[in-house]
């Protein structure tokens, strides 16, 4: 794990590599803004080329948009042709893995690596990015808030302000880009207008039946194939 203290100018931190029986961490003594990737920056949706572990990181060979680089990530279970989605990186240069006895020339340390993804979602980088509808799900709307559907249909007129929703939870994936990111379904709407995402720093649990209250936000794209027609920000959660 890769802790970084934020300064104005300067991000500091003190570099020591420790190569202690399976253990080996990098940490850094000072780098200069450019060569920190920003933290609340775009999602990246990387597809896996080679993976060599190492003490308690995964070295992983992966491609972007046609181009190669290696990122570290905590080690975990991911072969070939799998594909990482992360958003928080710092990137080092010529460092050294003691365990590997190799230099690499410019490495990420990623901070909040998960398998994601599919090479359809990065051939497509303006789709919106939804789960199957649910047909058992129906789920009253409450009263002065709207549907999943209305929400779609009335995204220009509603965007930026503050709206309520009630659903059922179909999936979570949580601490992306420091945020929690839910996905509600209500029964309401068609394939493209039946599923609503929910940024918030509350967690929940899938099955749940919860209101959400956030701000409209329409035509958000996060890069790397993550499009979203329509989505509720910085949302309160209220789990019934």
């Amino acid at each position: 794990m890769i802790r970084i203290f934020f300064g104005f100018v300067l991000f500091v931190f003190v570099v020591v590599i420790t190569s202690c029986g399976e253990k080996e961490q990098p940490e850094v003594k000072q780098m200069n803004q450019a060569n920190v990737e920003a933290m609340n920056g775009s999602v990246h949706n990387v597809m896996v080329e080679e993976k060599m572990d190492a003490s308690n990181y995964s070295y992983l060979k992966v491609k972007e948009n046609g181009n190669s680089f290696w990122i570290a990530v905590n080690q975990m279970e991911i072969a070939p042709g799998e594909y990482v989605i992360f958003s928080k990186s710092m990137e080092m240069k010529n460092f050294k893995s003691e365990s590997l006895n190799r230099t690499f020339e410019s490495i990420l340390f990623v901070d909040d690596a998960k398998k994601s993804g599919s090479e359809e979602q990065l051939k497509a980088p303006h789709q919106n990015i939804t789960g199957g509808k649910d047909a058992s799900i129906k789920i009253e709307s409450i009263k002065g808030g709207y549907t999943v559907e209305q929400i779609y249909n009335q995204k220009s007129t509603l965007e930026f302000k503050t709206v309520k929703v009630r659903g059922k939870v179909v999936k979570v994936n949580n601490g992306i880009m420091g945020t929690n990111w839910v996905h509600i379904q209500d029964g309401s709407g068609t394939e493209g207008t039946h599923d609503l995402l929910v940024t918030t720093n509350e967690s929940v649990q899938v099955g749940a039946t919860i209101i959400a209250e956030g701000k409209v936000v329409k035509d958000k794209d996060f890069g790397s194939g993550y499009f979203y027609n329509v989505l509720l920000e910085n949302s309160k959660i209220i789990a019934e």
